[in-house]
């Protein structure tokens, strides 16, 4: 077993303030992870950050943090379209890799930092870790048992709303809680596949297995928010085909919600799976308990492996959860499930959605996992 793993979180926005940097101090780690070093290019927020959650050191370039922050490995929790260049950045310092989703925009850029990780002996833990929820996994399960006859086609998706410019981070007085939200609208990276979608691409692939083709419209329905002009596109329906006519329709959208959301809602000739639900009644799964289930509950982020005590009060339960596989890791030689080929995978799906849209011709996927 390794020492203590030394961390650096790259970007100090709204995923680190609310999740990673408040998760990763936590005493309950102590001896597993050393919170090392934070960088943000935004004057004083490092140092802020670093000051509230007591991070050793603080950096404005992450460059920096590669050549001076003393760490064994970074999680990297800057805007998606900044996550390849980051990414290739580490892998060639040395450091393991945890990318929060998405990890790249591209196939490509995701095959040469899987590559690079390889030469290197590193490793990379890509989020979403959707199959590390045991209700996916029985869900998996109970489709494959026939519990709802022969599977017909699945719902799924995610809709922006509001919910960036909302946040707790957003509108603050100070450079902890007034993080400007743009990069979410904007080209590369930006729109709500790459940001949520995500989440239910990883779910139902996790769950049915590789897709094999896709075609889509999208397109940008709200062209200003606030005082910033769209460019990533905000409004995209995606007919994915798993194979043997059976389909799924994946949303990302500017409003609105789709059946299933993150977890996929599964139409078969004797009955349906949605979320906890088999046929409207909860289905049992490893560590269920129906108490935590309430509105008020941790609700499915309390049924990942690492969500325990103090964790289950902090926000992004998720995140926290697939930067601790990147620590078992690299500490025990315990590898994850959250792969990096899974991520490209739903990588390929997404490209290839505004592929399919552009030209108006079906895209045939060319990865697996």
């Amino acid at each position: 077993m390794a020492d203590s793993v030394r961390i650096g979180v790259v970007g100090a926005g709204s995923i680190s303030v609310r999740g990673l940097l408040p998760h990763l101090g936590q005493p309950d780690l102590a001896g597993r992870v050393t919170l090392a070093a934070v960088c943000d290019p935004v004057p004083g927020r490092a140092e802020a950050a670093a000051d509230k959650f007591g991070v050793g050191q603080a950096f404005t370039q992450y460059e920096d943090l590669l050549a001076r922050g003393d760490v064994d490995a970074v999680t990297i929790a800057s805007p998606i379209g900044l996550h390849y260049e980051q990414g290739k950045l580490a892998l060639q310092a040395g450091k393991h890799v945890h990318f929060n989703k998405t990890m790249t925009v591209t196939v490509a850029e995701a095959t040469e930092l899987i590559e690079l990780a390889a030469e290197n002996d590193l490793r990379i833990v890509a989020s979403p870790g959707e199959m590390l929820r045991p209700h996916h996994v029985r869900t998996r399960e109970l489709i494959a048992e026939g519990a709802i006859g022969t599977l017909s086609w699945v719902s799924c998706g995610a809709a922006f709303g509001t919910y960036h410019e909302d946040e707790s981070v957003r509108g603050g007085n100070d450079v902890l809680s007034n993080i400007d939200p743009s990069w979410y609208f904007r080209k590369p990276g930006g729109g709500p596949l790459y940001d949520m979608t995500v989440y239910a691409l990883h779910s139902v692939t996790g769950i049915l297995g590789p897709a094999r083709r896709v075609t889509a419209m999208s397109g940008v329905r709200i062209p200003v928010r606030g005082d910033v002009r769209t460019d990533a596109d905000d409004n995209t329906v995606i007919l994915i085909d798993f194979g043997d006519n059976l389909f799924c329709v994946a949303t990302g959208t500017a409003a609105g919600g789709m059946r299933g959301g993150f977890g996929g809602a599964y139409y078969g000739t004797a009955g349906t799976i949605d979320g906890l639900l088999l046929n409207g009644e909860p289905f049992d799964f490893p560590r269920r308990d129906p108490s935590e289930q309430a509105p008020r509950g941790p609700g499915n982020q309390a049924l990942l492996p690492h969500v325990t005590g103090v964790h289950r009060e902090i926000e992004e339960q998720h995140v926290y959860e697939d930067v601790m596989q990147l620590v078992d890791w690299v500490r025990d030689g315990k590898p994850s499930i959250v792969t990096a080929e899974h991520a490209r995978h739903v990588i390929d799906i997404i490209e290839s959605a505004y592929r399919a849209s552009a030209t108006g011709q079906t895209q045939d996927l060319t990865t697996t996992f």
